[in-house]
């Protein structure tokens, strides 16, 4: 009895972990290599709905729309980069999951590394203004006697 509970868990586990694909029966092409190539391109389109995932993943209506749009263009003969240059022409370079590194997408490309550094900047300015304000304050004559308490006759008291 325990060994199916385990295989139930096992299984659970493994369905979870598998990835889900949007894709509808009805658009996929019988021609196997146009569908390859479909896929292929619809797998590094952003949904413009989820904004992190591919539209084959996507569930999301406009998903469904570009995955027909780029299966439309394959059969009509469309080229990979053609029906590419069609889609980036009427959505911009954010469709694309991997956006080239150009002038207009500088900002997609740094954006990243300049929050990264305004962080650590931040931390560092925050973690030196502490540290200067008890060494500014000094020690009250409370905090003092306890101090000299601690380290013992030693260094708290001089004659």
């Amino acid at each position: 009895m325990h060994w199916v509970r385990t295989l139930v868990i096992i299984a659970a586990l493994g369905a979870w972990t598998v990835p889900a694909f949007a894709v509808h029966p009805d658009e996929i092409l019988s021609d196997a290599g146009l569908e390859h190539r479909a896929r292929a391109l619809s797998g590094g389109l952003r949904c413009l709905v989820c904004q992190n995932q591919s539209i084959d993943d996507s569930d999301a209506p406009l998903a469904h729309d570009l995955r027909v749009l780029v299966r439309e263009r394959l059969k009509s003969g469309d080229s990979d980069a053609a029906v590419m240059d069609y889609v980036v022409k009427r959505y911009g370079d954010f469709v694309l999951l991997k956006p080239p590194f150009k002038a207009s997408t500088l900002v997609l490309w740094l954006a990243p590394f300049m929050v990264l550094l305004a962080g650590i900047a931040f931390m560092l300015r925050a973690r030196r203004g502490a540290t200067t304000a008890v060494a500014e304050r000094g020690l009250t004559q409370a905090e003092q006697e306890r101090l000299d308490s601690l380290l013992g006759d030693g260094r708290g008291s001089k004659t």
